[in-house]
């Protein structure tokens, strides 16, 4: 998707971890009605989920047809090469959304009391599922286009999450986002003119991580359970999706060399900090979609080696 604001990926994130799981579920229920499985499942959440995520998942497919592609003229079908747009970076924008609803999804099922083969049968597509729609309504607008790069994003990001919890019981991996201001902004209007819409489009302040747990792929027991090491891709210098505009208003615009960056830091899996309080346990979940700020060491075409007290 085409300069998609990373707005949907967060709302399409909150739709999935209450969303259309009821659906799924309820026909399982009906079919092993005299196992065991039956009895564990709790359906006052199952209701709970399908009553709250229809309402929000409908919001949602509402919004985005008489809200954002409101001022867009609608074309035949149609696809688009965005494989190089913004230097890659909404694809891993793509993936990270993916990876975080499909991961949403099974532990939502996991609450709601399905047995973990069934949670993750019907969870781990959830990510690449959600965000078909939205391939689609882009290949019918100006604007946009189907994009089938996209389309492989949201199935690594949904793979990523289903590949570790199917062979390894648990996410040794996590994908992970931060955001800095950039300062590219300033040059064009097209980043947005609020802090807000800075946020959800300039991409030059967007940066997604791996990040690995060390104590479960090294075994060395003495390590914190909770210290992770990160891998972080961003790109700097970017103001339109493929190349920066010559002249604005009349002048000749600015030279700004767009380049990538590589990073590696420490992180925190915040789900691996022991605390006996529900709510804390819980908000501390939710934070772990973002990384934790550390220094880093970035590699760039540009600076070559470059250290940074204090990423984020």
């Amino acid at each position: 998707m085409v300069n998609t604001a990373l707005y949907f990926r967060f709302i399409k994130l909150i739709m999935c971890c209450i969303l259309i799981f009821y659906t799924f579920s309820t026909q399982t229920v009906r079919a092993q009605q005299s196992t065991a499985t039956f009895d564990s499942i709790n359906r006052q959440r199952l209701i709970v989920v399908a009553s709250a995520g229809t309402a929000l998942y409908a919001g949602g497919l509402s919004f985005l047809g008489y809200v954002w592609y409101k001022d867009h003229e609608r074309v035949p079908f149609h696809f688009y090469n965005d494989l190089k747009g913004y230097r890659g970076m909404d694809k891993f924008g793509h993936a990270y959304t993916a990876y975080w609803e499909s991961k949403g999804a099974y532990q939502a099922l996991k609450w709601a009391g399905m047995a973990d083969k069934q949670a993750l049968l019907w969870g781990a597509p959830v990510g690449f599922l959600f965000q078909l729609p939205i391939e689609v309504f882009d290949g019918m607008f100006e604007g946009w286009g189907f994009s089938w790069w996209d389309i492989a994003a949201n199935a690594t990001g949904s793979a990523l999450f289903a590949s570790q919890q199917a062979l390894f019981g648990q996410q040794h991996v996590l994908m992970k986002f931060s955001y800095s201001p950039s300062g590219y902004p300033k040059y064009h209007p097209i980043l947005g003119e609020t802090p807000i819409e800075n946020f959800f489009l300039d991409y030059n302040g967007h940066t997604y991580w791996f990040s690995a747990n060390l104590k479960s792929i090294t075994g060395i027991s003495k390590l914190p359970p909770w210290l992770n090491i990160a891998f972080g891709y961003s790109a700097n210098g970017m103001i339109k999706e493929f190349e920066n505009p010559q002249w604005y208003l009349g002048k000749p615009f600015p030279h700004l060399e767009r380049y990538s960056q590589f990073l590696l830091s420490f992180d925190v899996d915040l789900s691996k900090i022991p605390v006996r309080r529900k709510g804390v346990k819980a908000a501390l979940n939710a934070l772990n979609m973002l990384k934790v700020p550390f220094p880093a060491i970035e590699f760039n075409r540009i600076d070559g080696i470059k250290l940074r007290g204090i990423y984020y």
